[in-house]
């Protein structure tokens, strides 16, 4: 396997410490709304080099958080902490937006087919792991008390950019950076708030320097220490984690331990929109829920972000996802259509699958796997049988659900009521056909006008295009 790695700059042989026995840690959400499906496109690509290890025989220990508590609007120790302004936003508690958010992540997660990591540990259940650190650090001058905040200094972090090349910034130059008098050097950061605008935080916890809550940063350093020791294989996350979170998980943990902490910082690029950045703070955002009410298949944007590398920039619109959907709907169909009678060419099984692995150990390039499963579709030498085995090996990366029950339960009465509002449409008379759209509704059956005829969703949202409507129809 042959990885890009954050700290180095360059794509490397990936040598986990234990032979074969992965320890991977992924930056999990702040459960104060919903994920967008850039926050997804993450997840999409570590759940890709999750499963890629799997298929090449590693074994992978999975472990990721949940942010309910300590980060704040700013990656540095500034702005609206986020979790109070969901509560506020919702006039409900922290705890109770943290179990809504929390339950909706792990549902998006499932409907994108993305693999529950082996341990998922909420920041709040660990404030004894944090406190046990910061004394650590506290007494090997690391970290400093000023007004009642524990802060690291990252004066003492003498790599403390090397995985950014981020330069020492001046407070101010970027609008959303707060001075904070208490600190000594600007860019030093929060391991543990007791004094802090927020003196009515919902969350507080006795610690040695009074009740108060932990930093943002603190939180990852302490659950990936607590579930894996002393070293960690590899630590992924979104580019935005670069800096500041991840450069301050490093300084934090190596001072900690007093040796190097994890070996490959591997980092997703962002999905954008043609205003930039897709974020939540942009107001209205895109998630998953909305690109299915419009009638989109989730798994055709798990197929629109494998078709391109996670080290690229992938600019989101309805049109390039109408067209990976169309592709997945097809290739569904191709799969469909494969026949189960005959052999399995083992000799052309091997070399198809060798094909794959090397796109897949290339720096986890989804694209070229996907080509590779379009030469096995297309070799007229095959056999269904040979290509079904093939295709149905390789979606355990790919894991777009080729081997799924394709059959729509449409009876007579459902299809009488198809053909019905059909001749509606026809005659122009739409009130009478959205009479029956409600109705279809009502039976799980969900009907969308495209420009190429009317797509048809069954309640697990299998989108099926005209073409094959009318096969089931006729």
């Amino acid at each position: 396997m042959k990885i890009y790695n954050t700290l180095s700059k360059k794509i490397e042989n990936f040598v986990p410490k234990d032979k074969n026995n992965v320890k991977m840690y992924t930056c999990g959400p702040t459960v104060y709304d919903y994920a967008h499906i850039g926050n997804l496109r993450t997840y999409i690509f570590e759940d890709v080099f999750e499963k890629t290890l799997i298929y090449l025989g590693y074994k992978v220990n999975r472990v990721m958080n949940i942010t309910d508590v300590g980060h704040l609007t700013s990656d540095a120790d500034t702005g609206e902490d986020k979790m109070e302004k969901g509560a506020i936003r919702e006039n409900k508690s922290v705890l109770e937006i943290a179990e809504k958010y929390t339950e909706s992540f792990f549902e998006d997660l499932k409907k994108l087919n993305i693999k529950k990591p082996n341990i998922v540990s909420k920041a709040s259940d660990n404030i004894d792991q944090y406190i046990k650190i910061i004394e650590k650090l506290i007494v090997d001058d690391y970290a400093y008390i000023s007004n009642g905040n524990i802060y690291f200094d990252i004066s003492k972090a003498s790599n403390y950019y090397q995985l950014s090349n981020q330069k020492d910034l001046m407070v101010g130059a970027r609008d959303d950076v707060e001075e904070d008098k208490n600190k000594r050097n600007p860019f030093d950061f929060v391991l543990w708030f007791t004094s802090s605008k927020f003196d009515n935080h919902s969350l507080k916890w006795d610690s040695p320097w009074g009740e108060g809550y932990p930093g943002w940063h603190i939180e990852c350093s302490g659950i990936c220490l607590k579930h894996f020791g002393e070293y960690v294989d590899v630590h992924c996350g979104a580019v935005d984690n670069v800096f500041p979170h991840h450069s301050n998980e490093i300084a934090q943990s190596e001072a900690y331990l007093g040796h190097q902490w994890c070996n490959y910082w591997v980092h997703g690029e962002f999905l954008t929109d043609k205003s930039g950045k897709m974020s939540k703070s942009k107001g209205e955002f895109l998630t998953l829920n909305l690109l299915i009410s419009k009638g989109f298949n989730p798994l055709a944007y798990r197929y629109f972000c494998l078709g391109s590398h996670y080290r690229k920039q992938l600019e989101f619109t309805y049109e390039s996802l109408e067209t990976a959907q169309k592709a997945y709907l097809k290739l569904l169909q191709k799969v469909k259509n494969l026949s189960e009678v005959g052999n399995v060419d083992r000799e052309a099984f091997d070399l198809y699958k060798d094909k794959f692995k090397s796109a897949l150990r290339d720096d986890l390039n989804t694209s070229n796997a996907l080509t590779v499963l379009y030469e096995v579709l297309n070799e007229k030498k095959l056999s269904d049988k040979t290509k079904k085995s093939l295709i149905l090996d390789f979606d355990q990366v790919l894991s777009l659900n080729l081997n799924q029950n394709n059959d729509l339960e449409i009876n007579s009465e459902i299809k009488e009521l198809i053909e019905l509002r059909e001749t509606y449409k026809n005659n122009k008379q739409y009130d009478k056909a959205d009479k029956i759209r409600e109705t279809l509704l009502l039976k799980n059956i969900v009907i969308k006008d495209t420009k190429d005829g009317p797509i048809i969703e069954n309640k697990e949202w299998l989108t099926w295009n005209i073409y094959y409507i009318y096969q089931l129809l006729y």
